[in-house]
């Protein structure tokens, strides 16, 4: 059986990560893995500290471990541990090393980052929707994807031009 190809989904909030993944998961008939920190931070009514990140990136990688194995060559990731490392030292000046050591530990094959040009959705979860903020998570993102040795493309546009530069790309790739 061929490995599966992982393919981060990564960007600021309300940027279309989570729409793309579902769509690519359906046009390649395979599985993706939901942000598990919103699934955490509902549980938490949307409140959290610098010490819940490690249980939220721990959550993610554990995430991505059980459906790698439901994958059909492909497994779309919304979002990983940059995103959570982004975030602890935006809003906290520090990251866990147990997070940064697990960034350096996974492996994956390419990264799809979504452009801030997408209209802005409010949602109790999401925390900056001023577009200096957007475009400042943008270049952090930008600037991580272009210091990895990892393939990667920008999408932006409408959520059908988004798959489209999405599928070509990973078409191109694979």
């Amino acid at each position: 059986m061929p490995e599966v190809k992982k393919i981060v989904i990564i960007g600021g909030e309300s940027t279309g990560k989570s729409t793309l993944c579902a769509q690519l998961a359906a046009h390649y008939n395979t599985s993706w893995v939901r942000e598990f920190a919103r699934e955490f931070l509902e549980k938490q009514q949307c409140t959290y500290a610098y010490s819940d990140l490690i249980k939220i990136a721990l959550g993610q990688l554990a995430s991505e471990n059980i459906a790698v194995n439901k994958a059909n060559q492909y497994l779309f990731c919304d979002t990983n541990l940059h995103v959570i490392k982004v975030w602890s030292e935006h809003k906290y000046k520090q990251c866990d090393p147990i997070i940064i050591e697990q960034i350096k530990q996974q492996k994956y094959d390419a990264y799809i980052l979504t452009s801030p040009d997408f209209p802005w959705q409010h949602d109790p979860l999401r925390e900056h929707p001023e577009e200096s903020m957007r475009q400042y998570f943008f270049m952090l993102y930008k600037s991580i994807l272009e210091n990895e040795q990892t393939p990667f493309c920008i999408v932006d546009g409408s959520e059908r031009n988004r798959l489209i530069q999405a599928i070509a790309f990973i078409e191109e790739l694979f």
